[in-house]
């Protein structure tokens, strides 16, 4: 063989050994998730890989693919077993089957507690998701359960509570009608009964159900403290003009077979009393126990409490509008849509703030699908609404298990086995 056909030769199996590495690196890249040993998954669907946290690692960075995999996944997935809530357990069986952690996990989180009030009506799985995630046995948690939610949900969610020292059921309950003042009263209600609480908590958050944090409790406490120490966080802007028919005109609740909403009457409303000036911003809040203690005393937070009874969506513009007051304890007077407290795809955002919803809408909220779930991981947000686990299981699942192994991995206390979501495998979800 001559030199140059001894050259040629060479070139060419250079070529098929760059071919051959680039084309295992693309495929190692983009479709990791079809690389898996013989083991049993759910269905027995093989494609689904290391299901979940080999699918869950792929959708985190936004593999395209993943996407396409994990809506086939999905629809074979068997839901998490209620266990112990479905059948009788003793509570410490309770605790230990639902993982909930059951120590504080660092000295800074043992000397700092937050106040919860979640507000529920429906998906028991949910709220079990939710509570488990944000519960710190140095908390405290008032559950406002919707006054019409059936009775077995009640009872379970009862059977839940009695097995906690630190979580309790609104002593008294409200028929919430969307955007009705029943929302708002709800939360006065629990605030009430938080603020004779024996323990020592410095803020206040308000959830729903369909609410799931994004930040860990430690993660929580240091963003209060570094930004917002002794201030409230209500997120708004004086009323808007095109939200200004919520406040002038008198609105009415309706609720009657199984059927409730608010709607508009012919009658004009009065100007705020004390001439307050009527803000809009977010429902939900992070308050200093001080400012709750005002609202519930001061003679304005009082009247400003009765002239919302017949406005729309009052919890959009009551908070707000005292911690607007300069004499509010922990007042911002003159901040703006500060606060990163909830991550939310609203419709009429999209090409601004997000690039689509890929779930579905419900009322212009995103319900997030697969293909939201690396824009919730990258959020600054302390929290995401709106997830729905009935309808993208697999959503909650890959959250759930990353925001365990965030909140281990920032432990500094002895990690129990119970607390664990993961059972060792080939291949454990990573959080980088």
């Amino acid at each position: 063989m001559n030199p140059l056909d001894a050259t040629k030769s060479g070139f060419l199996v250079c070529i098929a050994i760059c071919m051959f590495i680039y084309t295992f690196i693309y495929l190692k890249n983009t479709l990791s998730v079809f690389f898996y040993e013989e083991q049993k998954f759910p269905g027995d669907t093989a494609e689904c890989g290391f299901y979940p946290d080999e699918l869950c690692s792929a959708l985190f960075v936004g593999k395209s693919v993943a996407s396409q995999i994990g809506n086939f996944c999905q629809n074979t997935y068997q839901a998490e077993p209620l266990s112990c809530i479905q059948t009788a357990c003793n509570c410490s069986t309770v605790l230990k089957s639902l993982h909930f952690i059951t120590r504080p996990l660092s000295e800074e989180e043992g000397n700092f507690s937050l106040a919860y009030i979640i507000t529920i009506h429906k998906e028991l799985q949910m709220f079990i998701k939710l509570l488990r995630a944000i519960y710190m046995p140095q908390n405290i948690y008032c559950i406002h359960v919707d006054e019409k939610s059936p009775k077995n949900y009640k009872a379970t969610v009862q059977n839940i509570v009695n097995c906690f020292e630190n979580i309790f059921i609104s002593s008294k309950r409200e028929n919430v009608v969307y955007a009705g003042f029943s929302r708002l009263q709800a939360d006065i209600n629990c605030m009430r009964d938080l603020v004779h609480s024996k323990v020592q908590w410095s803020y206040v958050i308000n959830l729903c159900g369909q609410d799931y944090p994004i930040k860990t409790n430690r993660d929580i406490i240091q963003y209060i403290k570094s930004k917002w120490n002794g201030k409230n966080m209500t997120p708004g802007v004086v009323q808007p003009l095109h939200m200004k028919h919520r406040t002038q005109v008198s609105y009415r609740e309706y609720a009657h077979s199984g059927t409730s909403y608010v709607y508009p009457t012919k009658n004009i409303k009065a100007k705020a009393p004390y001439n307050l000036t009527i803000y809009f911003g977010s429902a939900y809040y992070i308050l200093t126990k001080e400012f709750v203690e005002f609202t519930l005393t001061d003679a304005r937070a009082k009247e400003l409490l009765e002239w919302s009874r017949d406005t729309y969506s009052p919890d959009e513009h009551y908070w707000v509008t005292l911690n607007r007051l300069h004499d509010a304890p922990g007042a911002t007077p003159n901040a703006d849509w500060e606060g990163n407290i909830r991550a939310i795809k609203w419709k009429d955002q999209e090409g601004t703030t997000h690039k689509g919803c890929k779930g579905h809408y419900i009322r212009d909220i995103c319900v997030y699908g697969l293909g939201d779930l690396q824009w919730i991981i990258e959020s600054p947000h302390l929290f995401a609404n709106k997830f729905e686990p009935a309808t993208y299981p697999l959503v909650m699942d890959c959250l759930e298990r990353r925001y365990r192994l965030k909140v281990l991995q920032q432990a500094e206390v002895p990690i129990e086995d119970h607390w664990r979501f993961q059972e060792n495998n080939y291949f454990n979800m990573k959080l980088n």
